[in-house]
């Protein structure tokens, strides 16, 4: 049976509906993508590595990890800090804008947590999987020990998935994004980055000028999302664009990605193929996006 574990922050999502009242549910992107995962692959053992405090809100979040057959032994649960919180607030496209309260949030303090007990049952695994709001939650001066932290999963011979996922909220600059990401690029052996994120950061503006800035990194997997335009896959020297059928109806946006990168995952861990991957996860971001809320409900998804 394989093993990945995803690491992020889960976060307090309140999002408001037509009569201006305020829904409660939870989110991040790398949970979403384990939901995703999961729900699409149960034999794989999903384990989530985060930080949450003690609170109610803290409480029901780890009853929903459980409640999505979610590995829960590397939550930690911090007795002073609380989990992040953020708005959601959607236009008439679909399209999603953010406010956040997590400066002070539980998972910035994650290092702190992972001494060689913690060590050792990260590298008993066969993937490891975070992304650039993984990264940029971090106490910028505990970086250094999550580099520290690879270090050792690589020596394991533990598999690194990398999503950018760029949110400019998170850093103080772009270069310092673009320092961090390179650093991620360096350890990387799946990349699924957006084609947008490399246009914000780096002036880039196609899934091939994307492959050509990565070339020098030596990613095994190159899977670039780019829209309607398709998905952009460089594999053993094999470079293939396949073409997405776009969605009519699209209702929330959220956890388009997350989706496509929780699905993609599960299916390259279960033996599917480049291709056979990328149109399973591509299916459920289609179903995700109908639906509003980062993570839909369990009976409107299905990709059989």
């Amino acid at each position: 049976m394989s093993k990945i574990f995803l690491f992020g922050e889960c976060m307090v999502e309140l999002s408001s509906n037509q009569q201006d009242t305020l829904n409660q549910s939870f989110a991040g992107d790398f949970f979403n993508a384990a939901v995703y995962l999961k729900r699409a692959f149960e034999p794989i053992e999903v384990n989530l590595l985060t930080a949450i405090g003690k609170d109610k809100l803290s409480n029901a979040m780890i009853k929903l990890f459980e409640h999505e057959q979610l590995n829960t032994d590397l939550v930690f649960k911090d007795t002073k800090k609380l989990p992040g919180l953020y708005w959601i607030q959607l236009d008439n496209k679909g399209e999603r804008s953010f406010d956040y309260w997590r400066s002070d949030a539980a998972v910035r303090q994650i290092m702190k947590w992972i001494d060689d007990k913690t060590l050792a049952e990260l590298t008993h695994s066969d993937w490891f999987f975070f992304s650039g709001i993984s990264l940029a939650v971090i106490n910028p001066q505990d970086r250094a020990l999550f580099w520290k932290m690879l270090d050792a999963l690589k020596l394991a011979g533990v598999k690194i998935a990398f999503d950018p996922n760029y949110r400019h909220q998170l850093w103080q600059n772009e270069a310092e994004a673009r320092a961090h990401f390179e650093q991620a690029f360096e350890y990387t052996d799946m990349l699924l980055p957006g084609v947008d994120d490399f246009k914000t950061l780096y002036a880039i503006e196609t899934a091939e000028q994307v492959a050509d800035f990565c070339q020098p990194y030596q990613i095994d997997e190159l899977i670039i999302k780019n829209g309607e335009q398709g998905v952009y896959c460089v594999y053993q020297n094999q470079v293939r664009q396949i073409n997405i059928e776009p969605v009519n109806h699209v209702v929330d946006t959220t956890s388009a990605g997350d989706s496509f990168n929780g699905v993609y995952l599960g299916a390259r861990l279960s033996g599917k193929d480049v291709a056979n991957s990328v149109a399973l996860a591509a299916k459920a971001a289609a179903i995700v996006i109908q639906h509003k809320g980062a993570i839909v409900p369990k009976q409107v998804f299905t990709l059989a």
